[in-house]
């Protein structure tokens, strides 16, 4: 594939152009390692480091154009620099281009929130995926791009493998494509001028505030998907009202986006009532303009009620009658690392989940409080260079809900482990209660030798995360896999006095 990079970059505002622009392009790249001859490197900006510094390296390499805020002393000929204010902005409608706006053939379903996301994609891509029509996805897990699935590297990626994605699964015959949308997402411009059939908002809770500075401007750039300032409108937005963000989220749709809502409240377009709460199961009744019927998910929790109440309000979006997807609920085989079930023959409950934030590990921790007739154990951590505010607030909710806790790593990343405990040391409220132990695998032996018929363990934070990042180092890692042997380890073990 390749393009002329004069329409390319026809009608976008350029601050200089140095060279010529009748040229073939064969590629967009962002990172100097991976420029070959014929590509167009963007020099972006970034936390850590900046874009320009690899320019060099990308013209020694065969880059033809160069596009990037910094003015440019001197481009060898035969390279085009092109200068812009905002580079991700002129990125992002670039790779539009390039990839033919795969966004206006197929039908993008856009999930956005705190928690959730990974589930409802998952969700809406079993319910809406038949032999005759093949759903995409981008989510934290993996990529599915119709005629074949590859692991995540991000939740929302970059705006050129945004629409490099899309342009796959186009080709690949699919008519739709579920995507998780983050915060970061949407702020660095990573979807910027994405067409959405369907917009949808989860909830919000306290998450991210290292990278947002504040709630309010954390809410404020999860409404832009429904209000227009990524470039487009949504024709449908599909809002949580149990959610006071989404309340609010929806007295700002502009007129034109047709709504729909969903929740336990009274006003809620597609409700569910009459929860029951099971070991195995969630039982509830669904109720919508239609009609309404009892329904049985193996997804746990309340939490996941809303993740199921969305799924059906985002399938009625797209102009699926309800009562046609629920049968499939039924088949829903759950996700990787979402309170994924270890099997074991000591009759506890053992589950592994992705929850990192104080909010989803209250949900998580108040609903096995719930189903369990024991006690409630949980391995947790927090991540490093993450935000720090969280961490005794994440503490204080384990100390809350739960009997005992094995407080370890998550992944440190370059933060010292003992600065991490001391941030969560502060909402240590019952210190007998709880165990700092920097070895994870330890922590989670330490807790499967706790745990007694008719306990739950909870191992938190990293779900289907398959490493642990200590600096510059990742290591291989998977709760599921560990949790695996050191049952098998104990099944042989002799039981204690």
């Amino acid at each position: 594939m390749s393009q002329n990079l004069n329409d390319l970059l026809s009608g976008i505002a350029c601050l200089e152009v140095k060279g010529r622009l009748d040229r073939s392009v064969t590629s967009l790249v962002i990172d100097s390692r991976r420029v070959t001859p014929g590509c167009v490197f963007f020099a972006l900006p970034g936390l850590r480091s900046d874009g320009s510094f690899f320019i060099d390296e990308a013209i020694e390499r065969g880059a033809v154009a160069i596009v990037s805020s910094q003015p440019r002393q001197f481009t060898p000929s035969g390279v085009t620099a092109i200068r812009v204010e905002r580079p991700r902005v002129v990125l992002a409608e670039m790779a539009r281009r390039f990839y033919r706006a795969p966004d206006e053939v197929l039908k993008v379903i856009g999930v956005t929130g705190t928690n959730g996301k990974t589930t409802v994609t998952h969700l809406v891509k079993h319910l809406l995926e038949s032999p005759g029509e093949k759903v995409g996805m981008i989510g934290t897990i993996s990529y599915d791009l119709g005629e074949r699935t590859v692991p995540a590297f991000r939740t929302t990626p970059e705006s050129v493998d945004v629409y490099g994605m899309l342009s796959q699964m186009r080709n690949a015959g699919c008519r739709r494509a579920a995507m998780e949308i983050s915060s970061h997402g949407i702020k660095q411009n990573r979807v910027k001028g994405l067409r959405l059939e369907v917009a949808a908002f989860l909830n919000l809770t306290r998450d991210h505030l290292d990278y947002h500075g504040s709630m309010e401007d954390y809410f404020q750039v999860k409404a832009q998907i429904f209000t227009g300032e990524v470039g487009t409108l949504p024709e449908v937005a599909v809002v949580n009202l149990d959610d006071p963000s989404g309340r609010r989220l929806l007295t700002m749709i502009p007129e034109g986006v047709r709504t729909i809502t969903f929740g336990q409240a009274a006003d809620a377009d597609i409700r569910g009532s009459d929860v029951e709460l099971g070991f195995q199961s969630t039982a509830f009744s669904v109720h919508w303009a239609g009609g309404e019927q009892r329904i049985e998910s193996p997804l746990l929790g309340v939490y996941n009620l809303s993740n199921l109440l969305a799924s059906l309000a985002i399938c009625q979006a797209t102009g699926r009658e309800i009562a046609s997807v629920l049968p499939r609920l039924a088949t829903f085989p759950g996700i990787s690392g979402r309170m994924e079930r270890i099997e074991n023959p000591f009759g506890f409950n053992l589950l592994v989940d992705y929850a990192h934030t104080d909010d989803a590990l209250r949900n998580a921790l108040q609903m096995l409080r719930k189903i369990t007739p024991g006690r409630i154990l949980v391995v947790y951590g927090c991540g490093g260079n993450r935000d720090r505010t969280k961490r005794p607030i994440m503490t204080r909710v384990v100390q809350e809900t739960s009997d005992l806790a094995w407080a370890t790593a998550d992944n440190p990343r370059k933060e010292p482990l003992p600065s991490i405990f001391s941030d969560m040391r502060a909402g240590v409220e019952d210190p007998s209660r709880i165990q700092f132990v920097d070895d994870r695998r330890h922590a989670i032996s330490l807790a499967l030798d706790e745990a007694r018929e008719g306990d739950s363990v909870l191992i938190a934070g990293k779900g289907h995360e398959s490493f642990q990042e200590f600096g510059d180092t990742i290591i291989p890692f998977d709760d599921r896999l560990v949790a695996r042997e050191l049952i098998e380890i104990k099944e042989i073990k002799p039981p204690q006095s």
